[in-house]
């Protein structure tokens, strides 16, 4: 992985991945963010929980660079996200809900296109496509058509995907929404092993005891403000000290205030 500390003109410190200051967004009438500050540590799991609506998936997008603020500033290994996006995009690996997979191509050729686009060549490619696949154990059906994978089996060449560049920050917007248990237990693993080797990682996650078992710090976020950060044992105290969970404490602190439905950026 490349060392964005040392990129010169960035204002990141060398613990610091990314780093949110007072960002605000609307869709015509509709708020989705209201002026949200979050800092994610080098190396860590952050969580991000919220209600659906609650403007999760707009901040990630703009972390992404996929939107733009209103207002404040992003920053991504120092790097702004309006005026240097392309720096931000090199460091930055992005798997959603859905896998942005071509069906009509094979894994392998889907990983081909994805490392080519980033600036690897077709030899650089393939043998990075050959490593991943190995490794998240699809090695035996990258010349099948994406077509013909199960949800789990996409989720994991998605991820493959993402990781074609060797990214330094891995953003994960719900990535095990709609797999069986097996699945994604199985992710999981493969996401807790790329942890061990410094990957920072951003998650959004409506599996709260996914946040409570593998992430190092947890922001709610509800109507488009961060309400609460903390560990999740930090968090779960608000419910009830020990016996309390961390589905006891979101409920606690976004009980009764209603959920605005959140825009999605065009």
């Amino acid at each position: 992985m490349s060392d964005p500390t040392a990129a010169p003109g960035t204002s990141q410190t060398a613990t610091t991945a990314i780093e949110v200051a007072g960002v605000r967004k609307a869709f015509g009438q509709v708020t989705a963010l209201a002026g949200v500050d979050l800092t994610v540590a080098k190396g860590t799991l952050t969580a991000l929980l919220g209600p659906n609506g609650a403007g999760k998936t707009t901040l990630v997008r703009i972390i992404a660079t996929l939107a733009r603020p209103d207002a404040g500033r992003v920053r991504v290994f120092g790097y702004d996200v309006l005026t240097q996006a392309g720096q931000v995009r090199a460091h930055i690996g992005l798997t959603g809900q859905y896998a942005g997979l071509d069906d009509a191509l094979s894994g392998h050729d889907n990983l081909i296109l994805i490392g080519r686009l980033a600036g690897l060549s077709r030899g650089q490619a393939a043998r990075r496509a050959a490593e991943l696949t190995a490794a998240l154990g699809l090695a035996d059906a990258t010349q099948r058509l994406v077509r013909t994978y199960s949800g789990g089996m996409r989720r994991r060449l998605d991820l493959a995907a993402s990781l074609m560049h060797e990214p330094d920050l891995l953003v994960l917007d719900e990535p095990t929404t709609g797999l069986d248990p097996g699945s994604r237990q199985q992710l999981w693993a493969i996401l807790t092993a790329l942890k061990a080797t410094g990957t920072t990682m951003l998650l959004t996650t409506q599996y709260l005891e996914e946040a409570d078992r593998f992430a190092d710090t947890v922001h709610v976020l509800h109507h488009g403000k961060i309400i609460a950060s903390g560990t999740p044992g930090q968090l779960k105290s608000l419910a009830g000290g020990k016996g309390g969970s961390l589905d006891d404490a979101f409920l606690a602190l976004t009980r009764g205030a209603g959920t605005a439905q959140e825009a999605v950026a065009p």
